[in-house]
Parts: structure tokens; sequence; C-alpha cells
């Protein structure tokens, strides 16, 4: 884990926030390459909600809520409130929940008795801090869904089953961030709510003899459908299934909104850890907002006459979490390595093998030298006529090998070399990271060959 962390700030994926400063409070940001790499993982998660899924609109809702959607939600009670302890001794404070004996794992002082602690950010809204004026930081996007499920569903037509998507910031008050950028205070969700019809036979008959087996479906049978689908997203973007696991939480663990809950975790360096949560949620957040807001967030279904809530069914993933697992699942060492760079077998050259679809930069190119203005020339020239149409990287600094050895360690799938070869036939050298294939390309046809390389979904 220390290797990707230094990797991540060598490279510029993640530095620590305010890190001139000393850094603040479990927070992060993402450099160049780690913002490119999150706006990828964010469009192939929108991508693959509402283009290759049907019926999943997206919205963009606010951050700022009222806070009657908080209290209507549960979660100004205790409903999302962590148990804290905090030690006798040395005063530092703890989940009760992450403690495996009754003392202070720090210094095996005594531990105070549990009390409540809401992870809610507060704020005010307004020039008066006072209580009229107390307003909240959303500790994740999913009830900006909620308190539009009327809005979207009428505006776009749309019936049960349909879902909508949103990807955005949340912040929770951890007590105990860590692990890098798995836990942290301020965070992207990528949260889609799938809206169901309650199962009822009625119901199911009507659309059976109507011929639409899907509105036939039972919110168990949504739950089971979602559970696979995420499941093999992260397996086609390059995570090991052995890597990957779904575990059933119980009862006494669920959250106090769940009917059932699946955690998909992930094999970390540092344990198996969640990345995504699959809920069934009931009708608890629609019945709740339709009590305290007094509007009927209900569906009215003109083929059987029956009104009702929908139950809900909820794929909920963080966009840092996901990105620490690609880049763990992608971080490899060769022993020896395998540019010229490398001098002895002990050497070490690491290697993000990430699906080309996440790599942050897509195509690096080089001229052989940076001596050779001819060269240099025409090795700006085929940077320029890429960069527009694929994440480019421009670098003639350092032996080739050397330069190579850079691009592998950020993942980057394919380099192009300018060599004097270039300046004769107008081909250059195209190099595949993971097939280490290198393969001469007329400069014409790169924009095309490009395009099919990355039409490929996978690899």
């Amino acid at each position: 884990m220390d290797k990707i962390i230094s990797l991540c700030k060598r490279r510029g994926f993640v530095f620590l926030s305010s890190e001139i400063y000393g850094g603040f409070g479990s927070c992060y940001d993402f450099g160049p390459l780690g913002a490119e790499m999150k706006r990828n993982i964010k469009q192939l998660w929108w991508d693959e909600m509402t283009k290759k899924q049907d019926n999943i609109v997206g919205i963009d809702a606010s951050i700022l809520m009222s806070p009657k959607v908080w209290q209507a939600s549960g979660h100004l009670t205790a409903g999302f409130a962590d148990e804290l302890v905090e030690c006798r001794k040395c005063h530092k404070r703890f989940k009760l929940d992450e403690l495996q004996k009754n003392i202070c794992p720090e210094c095996g002082g005594g531990l105070t008795k549990p009390k409540k602690f809401n992870l809610m950010m507060k704020t005010f809204v307004g020039p008066v801090e006072d209580d009229s004026s107390i307003a909240y930081l959303r500790p994740e996007t999913c009830q900006g869904i909620y308190v539009n499920f009327l809005n979207v569903m009428n505006s776009m037509r749309l019936k049960p089953p349909f879902g909508i998507a949103q990807i955005g910031k949340a912040f929770r008050n951890e007590i105990t961030p860590g692990n890098f950028i798995f836990r942290v205070r301020e965070f992207e969700q990528m949260e889609m709510q799938w809206f169901s019809p309650p199962a009822t036979l009625r119901k199911r008959s009507v659309a059976m003899r109507a011929g639409n087996p899907k509105d036939a479906k039972t919110p168990d049978d949504w739950f089971e459908y979602w559970k696979e689908q995420r499941m093999n997203w992260y397996i086609d973007l390059g995570i090991k299934k052995e890597n990957l696991r779904a575990i059933e939480i119980p009862r006494k663990d669920r959250a106090h909104y769940a009917k059932r809950q699946i955690d998909i975790e992930y094999k970390f360096p540092f344990g198996w850890k969640e990345i995504e949560g699959v809920h069934n949620r009931g009708d608890y957040d629609l019945s709740n907002h339709t009590k305290h807001s007094k509007e009927e967030l209900k569906y009215f279904n003109p083929d059987t006459k029956e009104k009702y809530t929908p139950y809900v069914i909820e794929t909920s993933v963080g966009v840092g979490r996901s990105a620490l697992a690609f880049l763990c699942e992608a971080y490899s060492e060769i022993k020896g390595g395998r540019t010229e760079t490398t001098k002895s077998v002990k050497e070490v050259e690491a290697v993000l093998n990430l699906d080309k679809r996440l790599s942050p930069v897509k195509i690096a190119v080089f001229p052989l030298v940076k001596n050779k203005p001819d060269l240099v020339k025409k090795a700006k020239e085929v940077y320029q006529l890429l960069k527009f149409k694929f994440v480019c990287q421009y670098d003639e600094v350092g032996s080739i090998g050397r330069r190579y050895r850079r691009q592998d360690e950020i993942g980057t799938p394919f380099c192009l070399t300018i060599d004097f070869e270039t300046l004769e036939n107008d081909d250059l050298t195209v190099r595949d990271r993971i097939t280490m294939k290198q393969q001469r390309i007329k400069v014409k046809d790169l924009k095309d060959f490009f395009q099919n390389k990355f039409r490929n979904d996978r690899g």
C-alpha cells in the first residue's frame, strides 16, 4: 500500500489536501492523472447506467437541501450515527465497532461508555448563525433523487420500473478516517435508485398477460439483477473475480433503511473492504418523504387502477474507493524491469496494468531524441494531431527506455516513437503496454488506428 501511495503522489494521481500546511483531516486532492482517471470511472459508470441499461435517466441535485429532508430520511436521528468511545488516558476517539478489545488500541487505557455521534456536517445559510439558519452538507446523494421522484417521473413520462442516476459530492464527519482515500470526509458517490412496483400478484398477472415479463419482476428479482450487474462491471474493468465478493449483511448490522443489503467488497492490501452497496430500501424513503412533506410520492397504474409507493433498489459506489481498487488491482512490479534503463536484475519496475478505458493518459508521443529539431517538430505535429481526440502526453526527456518506464508506471496503453525512419516514410513505432509488441503505422492512419483500438471495450 505504501508503494501505491508513493506512486500516486509522485506521478500526480493523489495529493494530500493543504499539504504545505501539514495536510487537513483526511482530505485529498486528485492531481492531473487522478482527475482524468476519476473522470473515466464516472463516465464509464454513467454510460453503463444511462446507455447500456434501459429506463434510467440522470439528475444533478443540490448539495444543500432543506433540513426537513434529513429529518424525514432519518439522518438527524440515531439512524445515522456511529457509537464513539474515548480513551480516558490518551483521549483518542474510536468507533466502537472497529475495536477488537475494550481497551485503547493506542495506549491500552480504559475507554468511556459509547456515545452516539452523528456524521452529518453542519453549516449555516445566510448572514446569521442561529438555529433558524442551520443546514447540512449532504451525507449521500440519493435523497436528492427521492425528493425529485415526481418531477422526474412526470417530466420524462416514466413508469416503474425505472431508475434515476446521480454522481456528486457527499460529506461525512468520519470518526476514524484512514487507509488513504478509502475512508475520507469528502467524497464522490455514484448512486442509482431503481423504482420498482411492490410484489403483488395482481400486478404480476396483468404484466404477464400483457406480454411484459420485465414489469412482472418483483423487488427481490431486481435486487438480484442489480447485484449481478454491479459485480460484472468491476470484473469487466479488470478486477479479478477472486478479489471481489458479495457479502450478505445480517439484519442487525444493516443500515436503518435496508430490508436487504449486500456489500460488494474488494480485497485491498489492508483487507476486504466495501466498495459498493446494493440495498433493497423498500418504500422507506418515499413513504417518509410523503409523510413529512404531505406530497404524495406514488405512482398510479392505469392498467390495474392501483396507486402504490414504489420500492427502491439502490446501487451506491464511491468514486474514490473504486479508483483505489482499480489502482491496487493494476499495480505490479517486474524484477529486472522490461526497459533498457534497468541495469540490474535486482531493480524493480512498477507497472499499472489498467484497462485502457481507465487509463488517464491514452497515448504518449516521443521524439527519439530531443536534440534533433526535425524529430521534435514531427513529434509535436503527431501530438497535435491526436490530442483533441485522445488524452495524450508529450515527453522528450531522458532515454526512450526511461520514457517507456514512466508511461508504464501510470498505465498508458500506447507509446509512439518518432525516429529518423519517420522522416523518410511518414510512419512511426507504436508500442503496446500490455503485449509489449511494436509495429509501424503510417501517420495518416493513426486516428483510425486508435479509434479502432479504443472502440474495443476491454483491455
